[in-house]
């Protein structure tokens, strides 16, 4: 069973374009649901970078808890030797480098890496040399890296409008 841990990136954008919490609670929902067949989740770092932001994702975010933001365990420590250690090896540029093990997306690559999850992000990866990306480590350390619109479509989510009614005037 694939199960998928999902960046800030994934929440973010859902809010602020295509799934708003205003005109789309069905995707939230099916967050929600997913999480609750072990599916899908976040971690712990990832509701405290959503929560700097002090919105409606933010209250989101704080009801789901512990259950969807899963806090680090002793399993991810040896994974987050791993990440580093790739990191540090590639030719990012030091403060790249020094600012990656400083946020959540360090801690949620180690995460997926100790409990076999595939990764879900917006980022695409990257040349560049002055920010690490998510996908670039994926493929670096043999870790699931997708799109929220290809997990969406792997698990045949479903986002239908309930039949009308009325019938709309032509």
């Amino acid at each position: 069973m694939t199960s998928y841990l999902l960046d800030a990136n994934v929440f973010i954008q859902a809010k602020n374009l295509h799934y708003g919490l205003d005109f789309c609670p069905a995707f939230w929902a099916w967050l929600i649901e997913k999480n609750r067949e072990s599916k899908v989740a976040s971690i712990e770092k990832v509701a405290d970078e959503i929560d700097a932001g002090q919105d409606e994702l933010s209250d989101w975010v704080n009801a789901r808890g512990k259950i969807f933001f899963l806090p680090p365990d002793d399993e991810i420590l040896p994974a987050l030797g791993e990440v580093s250690s790739w990191v540090s090896s590639q030719n990012y540029e030091p403060a790249a480098i020094a600012t990656f093990l400083q946020v959540a997306d360090y801690w949620l690559v180690a995460h997926a890496k100790a409990h076999d999850y595939v990764v879900v992000t917006h980022e695409v990866p990257s040349d560049g040399i002055r920010k690490v990306k998510i996908p670039n480590i994926c493929v670096g350390l043999g870790i699931g890296c997708i799109s929220p619109f290809e997990m969406l479509r792997r698990e045949r989510a479903r986002f239908v409008l309930e039949a009308s009614k009325t019938t709309p005037s032509q």
